[in-house]
């Protein structure tokens, strides 16, 4: 009885295998970031500042030049639960691409609410009990990371209060049952204003209104902020290993969706020390941020409650249309990612949404795999590499952030299938 040769296509590594440090990129920034501002003195805030809103291990983190922070093993303890996640070299789409590139893609949507957003929704959970805090207040766009959230929490006992983008509250019913299940209150946002759409800026709002106004209270965040691009580095250094397990150096390319900056940061930032790998941002045309917003000092909410940060805005009172990809609906990026762009580091480029789900069903029909439509984004600037691979004859290794499944965004794929979906801008 003969065997036939197995190619492979998955690259796991055992538990042991997940990183016990997360990857601090700010030593190997040009220079150091900007400092946040306070919104009504306009000086540099301090920890003084940010300790009525977060954690004090988490405001040292936000603040460290310190090259690895430990990962507690509490917080190991929880992640063993999906971590490590799988590494899948995308066949099956190079085939129907026909490309001459490698295509590899790390599989975030193993996890248990289905995305990357527990990376970092667990260590803030873990900080915030440890300090005796309570409950959790924070805004979500499509979702996601209000449901990372809400299952952080009940790991450690709290209390979870997710302000919900309205328009994404409407669109996504089932997203708020499965905050319900682990415990999480939902309300649509902006909660003063019933007729409007909403938007993260305005959610934000919300949240920081509502952690502040109680001492029991504190505020997460689920992207942008330095700390949660920290924790998220626990996908790239794992696809470092496995990219190696693969037979890869390196990759050329490495890519992913861009609304704050948490997948994006998680997946590219340890690759940065290594000048000879691309970083691809891919953002919706319909909120531009990297690719038409000016870098500057701006809000991160719409109420300036917040630090000013130094970073690529649309402006702070942006609407972005109602797009399906609600996690990229936000005006502003994280100040290392615009740095990045800034500085000409990191590349950026948008996509509109009907591209979007082009890409995301040919990935489904092929891969298997339903993408979240913030994945699409990633999705698309994967295709247009491969195929600028092929035109160009070279055998480019290109690494993508699978960062999420779009099993709840199945009234966004309805709409695409029949013809309905809206083109925007």
């Amino acid at each position: 009885m003969s065997t036939a040769e197995v190619t492979d296509t998955r690259f796991s590594l055992s538990q042991a295998d997940i990183p016990s440090a997360w990857f601090n990129v700010a030593p190997h920034l040009s220079s150091p970031l900007d400092p946040p501002l306070h919104p009504a003195t306009r000086e540099p805030v301090g920890p003084a500042d940010l300790a009525p809103l977060f954690a004090e291990e988490l405001i040292g983190q936000e603040m460290s030049a310190d090259p690895w922070i430990d990962i507690p093993g509490e917080v190991l303890d929880v992640l063993r639960l999906w971590r490590p996640t799988p590494l899948v070299r995308a066949r099956r789409l190079e085939a129907a691409l026909g490309t001459t590139a490698r295509i590899y893609f790390k599989d975030e949507s193993v996890s248990p609410a289905g995305s990357h957003k527990p990376n970092s929704a667990v260590p803030q959970a873990f900080y915030n009990a440890r300090e005796g805090i309570k409950r959790l207040a924070t805004e979500t766009g499509a979702g996601q990371w209000g449901t990372a959230l809400s299952f952080a929490c009940a790991q450690y006992d709290l209390e979870c209060a997710v302000y919900m983008v309205r328009r994404s509250f409407e669109q996504k019913p089932y997203r708020k049952v499965i905050m319900e299940t682990w415990g999480g209150t939902v309300v649509p946002s902006p909660i003063d204003d019933p007729d409007n759409a909403g938007s993260l800026g305005a959610a934000i709002s919300d949240a920081v209104r509502d952690a502040v106004g109680r001492d029991d209270t504190h505020y997460a965040l689920g992207s942008v902020l330095n700390h949660v691009l920290l924790h998220q580095t626990v996908i790239g250094l794992e696809a470092q290993q496995q990219l190696a397990m693969a037979g890869e150096t390196r990759p050329d390319v490495v890519i992913a969706p861009c609304g704050g900056g948490s997948n994006l940061g998680g997946i590219a930032l340890p690759f940065l020390p290594d000048p000879a790998v691309r970083l691809l941002a891919a953002e919706p045309a319909s909120c531009p941020t990297l690719t038409q917003g000016t870098y500057e000092y701006d809000f991160g909410d719409t109420a300036g409650l917040t630090p000013m940060m130094n970073m690529y805005t649309l402006g702070a009172d942006f609407m972005p249309p109602g797009i399906h990809a609600g996690g990229l609906r936000y005006h502003g990026d994280s100040p290392i990612v615009s740095k990045l762009v800034h500085e000409g580091r990191m590349e950026a480029v948008a996509h509109r949404q009907r591209a979007v789900f082009e890409a995301n069903v040919l990935f489904a029909r092929v891969e298997g795999k339903l993408p979240a439509p913030e994945a699409g984004h990633g999705i698309a600037s994967v295709i247009a590499e491969a195929k600028d691979a092929t035109a160009k004859g070279e055998d480019r290794v290109i690494l993508f952030n699978y960062c999420g499944h779009g099993l709840l965004d199945l009234a966004a794929y309805q709409e695409y299938l029949a013809g309905d979906l809206a083109e925007e801008p």
